[in-house]
Parts: C-alpha cells; structure tokens; sequence
C-alpha cells in the first residue's frame, strides 16, 4: 500500500463494533482482539462511526498496538444544524481538525492511511486533497486514500498528491465501480471494497450457494474469495461484531490461497448479473453495510 506499507489481503472493518456501554461493548472489544490474534494486520474505522467513539473503542481493545498493525481512520463528515444531521464537510479548517482530533484518540503521531470519507461538492477539490497533503508534510499522515469516488475525480486528487488506498462500495454482485478498480490497477493503488459480503436476489444468490455446496464453504467465504482472486489491488475490509462471523470470514483467504475456487468456479460467479441493490438473506444489521456513509 503506498508502495512501501505492507499488509495482510483482508482486512477488518470496524463500523459494525457497538460502543454501546455494558455486554455489547465487551463483544465487541473482544471481536477486535480476536482480529488481530487471527493476524489482521489492518482495521478501518471513521470519525463518522459515533463521532470518534468507534476509534476509542479499538484503543481500549488494542492499545499499545501491535508493530505490524495499522489503524486507518476517515474524516471529511461532520454534524451540522440544530438537529445535528451529518453532512460532508471537505473545508481545510474542518479537515485539520478531524485530524487533530484523530491523532489524539487513537494515541499515535501519524496516521499511516488517512481517507477522505467523501469528496465534499461545496468545497474546491484541491482544496480538500491540498490541506491532506500539508498534513502528510506536516508528518501527520503518512499516506492519504479517498473512499466513494469516480476515476475522474481519481485522476484530478492524483494530480496533487499520490494516492495510496481506495475505498468504493463493490462486491460480487454490485460492480458498478468496476471502472474505478481498473485505474487503481494500473496505477498500483490498493482498494478496499466496502459492502463485500451482498447479495442480490435469489437467483444470483442461489448460483453463488451452489459454488459453495461444491467447495463445502459459505456464501461470504466465496464472495470474498472470488474478491481476493478477482484483482491484485483488492483488499477486503470485511466487518461485523461477532467472532464466529469474523472467523468465518477470515478463511474465506485460505479458500482463496488453496485455490479451491477454480477457474470455472469464477466463470460461474464472473456471469452473475450485477446487482444495484443488495439485500442480505439472514441477520442484516451484522452484514449490510450503510448504502450512504460508511
């Protein structure tokens, strides 16, 4: 990642650990552990995700942190109005204090990815991604991603300030960013699929349920997999907030790395109509991700 950040092919994310006080909380301090003692070497969490409380959460679960462990956070959304709603809020004054902010929750000098949670339509592009680049001289960042974006708008932050990561909504049946996954190809940069693990409707899903009857796996292990072999660059970011369905997910990577998935298994699953909308067939709140800001 960046060219110089190693890290493992899928990774955590943390949007769905409740900061709720009491057993909630206690689950999902001990999700988080259990992450990094099954080697995720990457955990995606957002000032969005509780107004910084997602990222006091994992200091509490991991702090001080493992060497090899990186923390990335968004920021570039904030609570506006008297009924506080979030909105995007891309203005440099805003930017450097989210980052600020940042900074003193996760208890580090320098965020080693640090993503533009969304590009803000009111504020001059070169704007948002110029005051990015100072805090990465200012040695506040140490690699800058944007999440949710066209390769138009790739291409104009690239003029700027190299680009380390991506972070677009994609998965097996939703490709729309297909497109966008291609310029990160060709231009080495990482992408962190969002929303991995969905599903369209039975049809699809049935197709994608017999792929895993054949190879004795579950639907999210082949969905990852086929991810994992579907580009060099893809580096899922697979969430939830419980351990058996971390585990689960986990060795969607062996799947992949055992080449259980064959060439003919990917044709099958490649021909899937691609789906806009995606619905989860059991327990959505733990395997849906927000189709607005996530």
């Amino acid at each position: 990642m960046g060219g110089d950040l190693e890290v493992r092919r899928l990774g955590f994310g943390a949007m769905h650990l409740s900061t709720d006080p009491g057993p909630a909380r206690d689950t999902s301090l001990a999700v988080a552990r259990r992450a990094v003692e099954l080697g995720i070497t990457l955990i995606d969490t957002a000032y969005l995700y509780g107004g910084g409380a997602n990222e006091e959460l994992l200091v509490e679960a991991l702090y001080p942190y493992p060497d090899e462990l990186v923390i990335t956070t968004k920021v570039g959304v904030a609570r506006s109005g008297p009924s506080g709603d979030w909105k995007l809020d891309g203005r440099p004054a805003v930017l450097r204090d989210q980052v600020g902010q940042a900074l003193r929750r996760l208890r580090v000098e320098r965020i080693e990815l640090l993503q533009l949670h969304r590009i803000d339509p009111d504020t001059p592009l070169a704007d948002q991604i110029g005051t990015l680049k100072e805090l990465r001289t200012e040695g506040k960042i140490g690699r800058i991603g944007l999440s949710e974006v066209t390769v138009d708008e790739l291409d104009q932050a690239r003029r700027i300030v190299d680009i380390a990561s991506v972070q677009n909504r994609y998965n097996l049946l939703d490709r729309e960013h297909e497109p966008v996954l291609a310029a990160c190809e060709a231009a080495g940069i990482a992408f962190l699929p969002w929303r991995t693990v969905a599903w369209g409707e039975s049809g699809a899903r049935a197709e994608v349920a017999a792929v895993a009857a054949e190879l004795d796996a579950t639907p999210t292990q082949v969905a990852l997999a086929w991810l994992l072999g579907h580009s060099p660059v893809m580096l899922p970011i697979p969430g939830t907030g419980r351990i058996a369905h971390l585990e689960e997910n986990l060795a969607a990577e062996h799947l992949h790395l055992s080449v259980s998935l064959s060439p003919s298994h990917r044709d099958r699953l490649n021909r899937l109509t691609e789906s806009t909308e995606s619905t989860e067939p059991t327990e959505p709140t733990e395997r849906t991700e927000s189709t607005d800001l996530t």
